[in-house]
């Protein structure tokens, strides 16, 4: 076991791939790069080896650049593939809030109010068991109060059967559990309908609409529904831990009948320009995605009797779900993150917005969230430290 180990470490620091941007994409912030990376690289090695995560590839932003990328590890254990800033991972839940842009940009142009009761608007569809007198409005859909389930429905991506279409899906499963803002529960059927609603608002099937209004916008070349064959050349293996050896085994890569909720796939640079866009008032270089307001809505709190840590796994007394973001101030600075887990990966996004920094990890690792959330709080200090506003 002991040597498993020192082959491990000797992989994360020999694989490591980085890199610097030039100094002067730092200067807005003058940010000391190299300091940042010389305190942060044996937290990434120890974080690999501390949450069993064969590969991690990174992004730190400041103000409207990537200020530095790194990969280490394996993104194929077997074939000793070093991951990259390229490789391409499970992006999950960290889509969420894409696609809450995606129906938030029909809300600017009219075609609903947050508070409306969502059912007005299904005519082909109906939420069942919903209590009249207490409507399932957008803003539950938006902050995991619907009352809808969780849900998932796994089906192995080369097995006989796949995912129902989005409209049969929701037939069958659009039902509450309970009334609307009894409790906090984290519902992929919440944000299936959300991608359902995009399609229905806007004319254009969902997929097609996210890539045009969100993906090209934003730059995101290596970002997909299904990976084209240029990113499939990178494509990262999903591994879990066995729990006899513990040791990284590859595991069944899957499809889901709750797709539109986070089974996209994509890069840390590509995960980068997302943060990027949320840091600058949701717009990416010259092309704006949202307004400034709506994304001020996306960032606030939306319901104080559940303010506190988010799950049970991240953030302080003061955080909250805004509208698919998960907001806390920590120090006196306002936060804003979200996590992204499929069997065999996780991913995490994190942004300060009064210091305009962020910092995106992907990684095949599983289960692996404190592991990426300590790092990310410590590349977010150390951005501070040398060199924030």
């Amino acid at each position: 076991m002991m040597k498993h180990w020192s082959n491990r470490l000797l992989a994360i620091i020999r694989v490591a791939a980085i890199i610097f941007a030039v100094a002067s994409l730092a200067s807005s912030q003058n940010i000391n790069v190299e300091r940042v990376i010389a305190e942060l690289e044996p937290e990434i090695q120890r974080t690999l080896l501390a949450g069993n995560i064969p590969s991690a590839s990174i992004a730190l932003v400041a103000n409207d650049r990537v200020i530095w990328t790194g990969a280490y590890g394996y993104s194929n254990l077997w074939a000793r593939t070093p991951a990259t800033p390229n490789t391409v991972y499970l992006i999950g839940s960290t889509f969420k809030t894409m696609s809450t842009v995606a129906l938030l940009q029909q809300m600017e142009q009219g075609k609903f109010k947050l508070d409306d009761p969502v059912n007005k608007y299904l005519t082909d569809l109906k939420i069942e068991g919903e209590d009249p007198q207490h409507p399932i409005t957008f803003r539950h859909l938006l902050t995991h109060t619907s009352g809808l389930p969780g849900d998932f429905g796994p089906f192995p991506v080369w097995g006989d059967t796949v995912p129902p279409s989005l409209e049969n899906y929701l037939r069958k499963s659009l039902k509450v559990t309970r009334a609307p803002l009894t409790k906090v529960e984290y519902s992929n059927t919440a944000f299936t309908l959300v991608g359902y609603l995009v399609q229905k608002f806007s004319g254009v099937p969902y997929k097609q609409y996210i890539q045009e209004q969100v993906f090209t916008p934003m730059e995101m070349t290596s970002t997909a529904f299904q990976p084209s064959p240029n990113m499939e050349e990178r494509l990262s293996i999903p591994y879990v831990i066995d729990e006899k050896t513990g040791s990284q085994v590859g595991t069944v890569r899957l499809k889901a009948s709750v797709w539109p909720a986070g089974l996209v796939y994509g890069t840390v640079l590509n995960q980068a320009n997302w943060l990027i866009c949320n840091l600058n008032g949701g717009a990416f270089k010259s092309k704006r995605l949202i307004s400034e307001q709506t994304l001020e809505q996306m960032f606030t709190r939306q319901y104080d009797q559940f303010k506190g840590s988010i799950e049970g796994i991240w953030g302080n007394e003061t955080a909250g779900f805004g509208l698919t973001w998960w907001t806390e101030v920590r120090d006196g600075d306002r936060y804003f993150a979200h996590s992204g887990s499929v069997p065999g990966y996780t991913a995490f996004l994190l942004g300060n917005r009064d210091q305009k920094l962020g910092f995106a990890i992907l990684t095949n690792g599983n289960r692996a969230h404190p592991h990426l959330f300590k790092l990310a709080d410590k590349a977010m200090d150390l951005m501070k430290k040398y060199g924030g506003k």
